[in-house]
């Protein structure tokens, strides 16, 4: 929960009202026995949390609509923000009358349709006509696809439309700095789909593997992640994660669509069946769609919560700055408002990419491991030895002035590996003669043939090796040793956004040694990747001999033969596709 809300363990005695109007109890199953506790008795805000996640009140329907009456009270929200008097104005005698779901739904909803969930069938007229509604008292709102389902779950726990229209213009009315419930925006919607991206990348490697490996459009598959949480759970679960989002707002919905995708992984592993292999892009969503649909018969909503939650070192700063780092990305093309996009692997035409080393699949499976707020560049051939020559001084000079930029070799033995490298080779002059370390986390090593593994930065993999900052934010505190706390290793940016995301810039962690951040570096007779007790490449003046080793920033194995020689060496930068 975030600092702004009101003290949300605070539950004054309310009226005994019914918080069943619109539901279907035959469809509530276990929900529908009203047991476990009768109020909430919290002190502290730390305990509110644990309440949350654990479930406290997810026995007893009337003391969870109670918790979610407080909690969207407690909302700060604009000055004028319309309530439930305002409904009914607006209203008038409509609200006697039956609902019709024949009503249309605005557009920013873009097609997405009221989940019945365990409403009554005529319940599903209410959530339209409370969402028309709402987009007449809300004319900013131009892309929110998420509205039908959170209406949809409020009308569980609302009295009538009244109370459900309230509840959800406090939501959207929500004007905390740096807060954020639903996205409101396409620009906010799609840089939350490219931070997902980012996250899945990071977090889930296995996973994002598999759907790199099976669909044609990765973008696409996970442009449906919010959709998995706020409109695929069964209710039984979504309830549980309302709970937890209700109190911590969105990052918990990161987290869910995170451990789904890793049980949807784990569940295509034992799926008896031939070798994974690559489909339209609306066969894997519809696959995940389904499986999410059915969860509830493999996967508990304690056992969700409890993989969302021991996801570490993902934090709420993490997903800020990735999500302002990508809607500044988005901005800067020109994309703000919803349009056909091209697909990421479009841009890798097999019939007009050419690279000496790779192959465009090879360079397609590459592109699925770069920070999303890259997909809609396409690979720039900055450097080759076959057409430049082996010179160092000729590779900077075709380099200077790009950033990211993606290194492939080939040796004389037939093995590929390579580097995507986050920062412009021009700041190794800052280090003058002496050879210094740049770059930043989002730095990775790789190897392609004869096998192709790729290596992050250490940290990401070994949480543990970053200390936590001191004075952390309040926002979050809260989780207790035996759970991974979103405590923070990192601290606000301390300069404004850049190209790159500088959540991974090494100086937002407290590290316990240096050579875990030493990503890239130059000087006149060597380049290298990788640094501490080895490097994982080093490549001399003339371009032509190099060695590979175990190094401490990436923790990875030779990338080929120890001493090796290069037989060609090639440098990618990133075009943007939408520059003019």
């Amino acid at each position: 929960m975030s600092s702004g809300f009101v003290k949300p363990f605070e539950f004054p005695t309310m009226a005994e009202e019914d918080y069943g109007t619109f539901v279907d109890w035959n469809q509530m199953g276990d929900l529908a026995k009203s047991g476990g506790p009768t109020k909430v008795d919290c002190k502290d805000l730390r305990e509110f949390k644990q309440m949350a996640r654990q479930g406290y009140w997810a026995k007893n329907h009337k003391l969870r609509a109670q918790v979610y009456q407080q909690l969207i009270k407690s909302i700060p929200c604009r000055t004028v923000t319309p309530d439930a008097e305002v409904y009914r104005d607006l209203m008038g005698s409509a609200t006697t009358k039956k609902p019709s779901s024949n009503i249309s739904l605005p557009e920013f909803v873009d097609g997405a349709c009221v989940p019945l969930y365990c409403l009554k069938a005529d319940a599903v007229g209410s959530a339209h006509r409370i969402i028309n509604c709402v987009a007449g008292q809300f004319p900013d709102i131009s892309y929110c696809p998420s509205l039908p389902a959170i209406t949809s779950l409020l009308l569980h726990f609302s009295a009538d439309e009244a109370q459900c229209f309230e509840h959800v213009s406090r939501m959207l009315a929500c004007n905390e700095p740096g807060k954020r419930l639903l996205d409101q925006t396409f620009l906010a919607y799609e840089s939350g789909c490219m931070t997902f991206g980012d996250l899945a990348n990071k977090y889930c490697a296995p996973a994002h593997k598999l759907i790199v490996a099976t669909a044609q459009d990765v973008l696409k598959v996970y442009s449906d992640w919010q959709r998995w949480v706020i409109g695929d759970l069964p209710f039984s679960h979504m309830v549980r994660v309302l709970d937890v989002f209700m109190v911590e707002g969105y990052k918990i919905l990161y987290r869910v669509a995170i451990a789904l995708l890793k049980f949807y992984r784990k569940h295509k592993a034992a799926a008896a069946g031939p070798a994974n292999q690559q489909q339209d892009s609306s066969k894997v969503r519809s696959d995940i769609q389904a499986f999410i649909k059915g969860i509830a018969s493999v996967v508990t909503p304690d056992k969700l919560l409890e993989k969302a939650f021991s996801i570490r070192l993902l934090s709420r700063k993490e997903i800020t700055l990735l999500q302002l780092t990508n809607e500044k990305s988005l901005q800067q093309k020109g994309i703000t408002v919803k349009q056909k996009r091209n697909n990421v692997q479009l841009a890798l035409n097999p019939e007009t990419f050419s690279s000496e080393i790779v192959s465009a699949k090879e360079m397609r499976d590459i592109w699925s491991w770069i920070p999303e707020r890259f997909a809609l560049c396409q690979p720039q051939l900055l450097f080759t030895t076959s057409t430049h020559g082996c010179s160092l001084n000729r590779f900077y000079s075709h380099c200077e002035g790009y950033e990211p930029t993606l290194l492939l070799i080939r040796t004389t033995d037939g093995d590929v590996c390579g580097a995507f490298l986050s920062t412009d080779w021009e700041e190794r002059k800052r280090g003058g003669n002496k050879l210094s370390f740049f770059g930043t986390g989002e730095c990775f090593v790789f190897m392609l043939k004869p096998e192709m593994e790729r290596y992050e930065w250490v940290v990401i993999r070994h949480p543990e090796l970053a200390s936590a900052v001191k004075n952390q934010s309040h926002e979050d505190t809260g989780a207790s040793e035996g759970q991974n706390s979103d405590s923070n290793i990192l601290p606000q940016p301390e300069k404004p956004l850049g190209e790159l995301s500088p959540f991974l810039s090494a100086r937002h962690f407290n590290l316990n040694s240096k050579n875990t951040s030493m990503f890239m570096a130059g000087n006149f007779d060597s380049i290298i990747v990788g640094g501490g007790e080895g490097n994982a490449l080093y490549i001399d003046s003339e371009l032509n001999h190099g060695r590979t080793g175990r190094c401490t920033t990436f923790d990875n194995p030779p990338l080929c033969a120890e001493s090796f020689q290069v037989s060609l060496l090639e440098v990618w930068g990133f075009q943007d596709t939408m520059a003019t």
